[in-house]
């Protein structure tokens, strides 16, 4: 049976991920409790002690801001540990399944981003997710870099409910409508991780792709700013009941002003996902409606 390593069993990515990964091998999911990405130096031992296949890392420094004046936590967790990662799947022969960010491009493009275009991240964060996917590429491991962009979730800290909290609190949000992307949620990401993991297993041709290393961008179908994602959180508030009462203003960057720059377009092209892997991501809104629903469903619950 496939022994699959996860790491990261508490974030956002990572609870999703240990259920959908049920079924597809032995599953040892790791919190920070027993694996501290902050400490490198142990984490290739504590890995490989679990004789992984695969290891799949979901676990990561994601505080944009904060990366701006720490950047050095932001690259032990996002560079050192992965590189640790890296080297422990080499030597254990096994496959090393990563996530990376649309951070680590500059958004000066008028197109969605390929997996080969060059990289050149604006703040801390991009650049220190940058280097975990240069360290992994120059271990030699076996390899899937998974690029996303706009994670949220129902639960964890993330846009989506920092604005749902605030809108119930203020009567107004300012929110920034020229930059562009796809929000994508957490539980989307480990379907999607979960059918190409099952593919890896299964076939020879997944595996050789993996084998020599390779990236594939990861992301909800379509686009839309900010501004636009929460004007579609007011919508899916108001009809399911949730306290909504803030007026959304949309702004541009400049008038927002934060330490880390962002990229003004972060839409990631899905071409080889869908032509490698056979997997056509849904539309941005469905993924919300979904979240939203479990949101609501978890008041009434409460």
């Amino acid at each position: 049976m496939t022994r699959i390593v996860l790491i990261g069993r508490s974030g956002q990515v990572g609870w999703e991920l240990e259920r959908c990964l049920v079924g597809l091998g032995e599953v040892v999911a790791l919190g920070r409790s027993q694996l501290d990405l902050g400490d490198p130096v142990g984490v290739g031992a504590v890995v490989a002690a679990h004789g992984p296949d695969l290891i799949v890392n979901a676990a990561a420094f994601t505080d944009v801001e904060g990366a701006e004046g720490d950047e050095a936590s932001a690259l032990a967790v996002n560079a050192h540990a992965v590189r640790s990662l890296a080297e422990t799947a080499r030597v254990c022969h096994a496959a090393l399944i990563h996530y990376s960010t649309d951070y680590v491009f500059d958004g000066t493009s008028a197109e969605p981003y390929a997996e080969d275009d060059p990289a050149a991240p604006l703040n801390a964060y991009g650049r220190s997710k940058l280097e975990g996917e240069q360290a992994i590429r120059a271990s030699g491991c076996a390899h899937l870099i998974l690029r996303t962009s706009w994670v949220y979730a129902a639960r964890g800290r993330n846009f989506l409910r920092t604005i749902l909290r605030l809108a119930a609190q203020r009567p107004e949000l300012r929110i920034v409508d020229d930059q562009h992307g796809a929000p994508t949620s957490a539980r989307l990401i480990a379907q999607v991780t979960a059918l190409m993991m099952h593919g890896l297993i299964a076939s020879p041709g997944a595996r050789r792709d993996v084998d020599a290393g390779t990236t594939v961008h990861v992301a909800a179908s379509g686009a839309t700013t900010w501004y636009g994602f929460a004007c579609e959180m007011r919508e899916h508030a108001l009809r399911l009941g949730l306290s909504f009462r803030a007026h959304l203003v949309p702004i541009r960057s400049e008038e927002y002003p934060t330490r880390a720059r962002r990229p003004r377009n972060s839409r990631l092209r899905l071409d080889r996902l869908a032509r490698e892997w056979n997997i056509v991501t849904p539309a941005w809104q469905s993924g919300l409606r979904l979240c939203m629903e479990e949101i609501a469903a978890g008041h009434e619950a409460g």
